[in-house]
């Protein structure tokens, strides 16, 4: 039974959506969150191990060109001078250091790369980014939860990950492939998401979106 239920809203409403020759995927019918079961996830040892194939440099244009789309309208929603959390930086914080580049004091977490407790526990953020982060965690309700906790009142998270459309598209799609993406959020999860917290849901690309806490 708990292999089944939804990592995301905790649900239990899951129902078979998808299947390959490496797992399955089941689907929420209440958060609409796409995941893959419990015994078909990596060890944090294969996890690791995947990550270190990538080569993401902090100085690489294309890269900085490819998190624009969210660094841009976080930029633009952000006063001078803000605090804030790059949750997941991996081993090429660029984002980090694009938004450093415009004034903004930004600290680094990641569980393998910069696994620091003090920058992930310190609360009232200004801000915090995930780019290519939620689709690797394996409890993204809990994970949500605690960053959220973490920003201010009219604070912002900033979300990039590829989005489910429908399940015609999900069989041809390249993003499952990758055996550290576990969970596929769509447009109605982030909705869901959003609204269980009365927060503002931005979509401010395909792949990114910021999302408002209320208060401030």
């Amino acid at each position: 039974m708990a292999e089944t239920l939804c990592p995301l809203c905790s649900g239990a409403d899951t129902t078979p959506f998808s299947e390959d020759r490496q797992r399955p995927y089941r689907r929420c019918g209440r958060c609409a969150l796409v995941f893959v079961p419990p015994p078909w996830r990596l060890s944090a040892q294969a996890e690791r191990a995947e990550y270190d194939l990538h080569r993401n440099c902090v100085d690489d244009p294309g890269y900085r060109r490819f998190l624009g789309r969210l660094a841009e309208p976080l930029l633009a929603a952000l006063p001078p001078a803000q605090r804030g959390l790059d949750f997941g930086c991996g081993p090429g914080p660029a984002l980090a250091a694009m938004l450093r580049e415009a004034g903004h004091r930004v600290d680094l977490y990641d569980p393998f790369y910069a696994p620091d407790p003090a920058a992930l526990a310190r609360r009232q953020r200004d801000f915090i980014t995930a780019t290519e982060v939620v689709e690797h965690l394996y409890r993204p309700g809990l994970e949500l939860a605690r960053l959220w906790a973490r920003l201010r009142p009219g604070g912002v998270l900033g979300i990039m990950t590829k989005h489910v459309r429908d399940r015609e598209a999900f069989d041809r799609w390249h993003y499952r492939n990758d055996p550290t993406h576990v969970c596929f959020f769509s447009r109605d999860s982030w909705r869901w998401w959003a609204g269980g917290r009365r927060a503002q849901l931005v979509f401010v690309a395909d792949d990114a979106l910021l999302i408002h806490k209320p208060g401030g």
